[in-house]
């Protein structure tokens, strides 16, 4: 509920702003700008119902047109923030250009009959300026609006980027040099995928030949009961010592909670780590490869569990640890672990959202260090809310471990 008040409220107060700068600003008093005034009610009205129906039969209908309409108003808003400094310049210049008004006087003749001047002339004129600065910064940030959202939703929609990461371990077996792993996050199955997302995600790591599959979290948001077939190509994923699985706080969000999603990925042949290790052996060593339950699981009395999941350990092997969520490698680095695996981020989805990011997680996206341990941050396969991304295209990752220095991504 808490969260439904703060979409309301956020809603409300955007499309107000929008409202002013688009509608207001833009239109004289009369029909057009009462029927604009309550297309942006209804507009605003939309978000918060598509939010709440979107995984119902009654609001299946509203999921693209909602989605879509969130990415519009969200660049819509960042379109005209931005112009604000130049809309205000722009006021001032041609204020300042204005010519004034002189009225000729004869020399000789007798004086006007004292009359106050009139000021409707100069009203109308200043304020064909306001009108003509106010629809010009609509029409650019309607423009840009739709121009960028279109290109998201192509980014999006479109085939992950295969990133191939390179990440030397000190302390690695020189055996288990090139060891590949291929990550996965944030898939999201939903209502606004289908089964070729899927398939085109299992498709493409397959093609990558590695030797162990990592799916870092947010798989899903629904159940079983409303998304298991799409998530059936999983039983499909090939790698040499197997497919592994943690749960992002998306599992935890849906309605029969995680459980459910870590049995049927079980029976897809798919393993969940929760909060446990296993042992990867290849070329005669051993790796230890952890997973721990996101920190969403805590509310609820479970979350993630490092000393269940590394006591014991041999700290001459290195570690390998999956975590949906960058922030959790600050506990990670207490227990030594080489390398943590998140998503989470999305790298941002849809710039400037990246600039936010930083304030709840120490990384982004990329290849990076916390406390010493270092962090592969994947920006997901797929999306959450509008089917757009903007400076933050969809990623699979092939990452590769070497023995040796430290280097960055290559």
């Amino acid at each position: 509920m808490g969260f439904v008040v703060l979409i309301v409220l956020m809603t409300t107060l955007v499309h107000y702003y929008l409202w002013r700068r688009l509608v207001r600003a833009t239109t004289a008093p009369g029909p057009l700008r009462r029927a604009l005034t309550w297309a942006t009610v209804a507009l605003g009205a939309l978000i918060p119902v598509t939010l709440v129906g979107s995984h119902s039969d009654w609001g299946r209908f509203l999921v693209w047109p909602g989605f879509l309409w969130l990415a519009v108003m969200y660049y819509l808003a960042v379109f005209l923030v931005v112009l604000e400094v130049p809309r205000a310049v722009a006021l001032a210049v041609l204020r300042r250009r204005a010519p004034a008004r002189t009225v000729p006087v004869l020399v000789g003749a007798p004086e006007p009959p004292n009359e106050e001047p009139s000021t409707e002339e100069p009203k109308r004129e200043a304020m064909n300026r306001r009108d003509f600065v106010a629809r010009t910064a609509a029409a650019v940030a309607g423009a840009g609006a739709l121009v960028t959202v279109g290109t998201g939703v192509r980014t999006a929609l479109g085939d992950p980027l295969i990133e191939r990461v390179s990440v030397a371990l000190p302390g690695l077996d020189p055996r288990l040099g090139g060891l590949r792993l291929a990550v996965v996050s944030d898939i999201h199955l939903g209502p606004l995928t289908g089964l070729g997302h899927t398939e085109r995600i299992v498709r493409m790591i397959n093609g990558l030949q590695a030797d162990v599959v990592a799916v870092v979290g947010d798989l899903v948001d629904g159940t079983v009961a409303e998304l298991g077939p799409l998530a059936r190509p999983l039983r499909s994923l090939e790698s040499r010592h197997g497919a592994y699985f943690v749960t992002g706080n998306h599992e935890y969000y849906t309605a029969n909670g995680p459980d459910e999603w870590v049995e049927e990925l079980r029976d897809l042949g798919v393993r969940p780590l929760r909060n446990e290790r296993v042992e990867i052996t290849h070329a005669g060593a051993v790796l230890d490869l952890a997973g721990v339950d996101d920190v969403a699981g805590a509310a609820g009395g479970g979350g993630p569990d490092f000393e269940r999941t590394f006591g014991g350990r041999d700290p001459g092997r290195s570690t390998v640890l999956l975590a949906h969520q960058p922030v959790q490698a600050v506990q990670a680095a207490k227990y030594g672990v080489d390398l943590q695996l998140s998503g989470h981020t999305h790298g941002g989805q849809m710039v400037p959202f990246n600039l936010i990011v930083p304030f709840q997680q120490p990384m982004v996206s990329g290849l990076g260090e916390v406390d010493g341990t270092q962090v592969y941050v994947t920006r997901g396969a797929g999306f959450w809310g509008p089917p757009v991304r903007v400076g933050a295209p969809p990623e699979i990752t092939l990452l590769e471990l070497r023995p040796g220095d430290r280097r960055k991504a290559g």
